[in-house]
């Protein structure tokens, strides 16, 4: 849960005030004594990690079609990016590693596939 800055000036004006301890504005404020000494370093809230994606989606979902028995490797030498980052899209888009049905034990193969979720209706 984040707190607002008025919230957490607040704590740290009244511990500064009153003299109180860590634990004894912890308690008066129902919060944790780690996130008063957070705010004691750094007031302001860590801001969100998200990045942009390097990778285009829709070109990932055309290679999968296209080549639904390649490797991560490959997919990663195309797009110019990493097998992790590969796996990490796929996993966003909801592909999945699937054997193939039709091969026999004695060849095993794997293919890629789109799962239902994220077939158009």
């Amino acid at each position: 849960m984040t707190y607002s800055i008025d919230f957490r000036k607040k704590v740290l004006k009244v511990k500064q005030e009153e003299n109180l301890t860590l634990a004894a504005v912890a308690k008066r404020f129902q919060i944790a004594i780690a996130s008063v000494v957070r705010w004691s370093k750094v007031l302001e809230a860590k801001g969100t990690r998200n990045r942009p994606t390097k990778i285009d989606m829709e070109a990932l979902k055309q290679d999968v079609a296209l080549y639904p028995d390649a490797y991560h490797y490959e997919r990663a030498a195309r797009f110019g990016i990493t097998e992790g980052g590969i796996r990490h899209a796929l996993k966003r888009l909801g592909i999945s590693r699937k054997k193939n049905p039709q091969t026999s034990q004695s060849q095993p193969r794997s293919t890629a596939s789109l799962s239902k979720q994220n077939e158009p209706l």
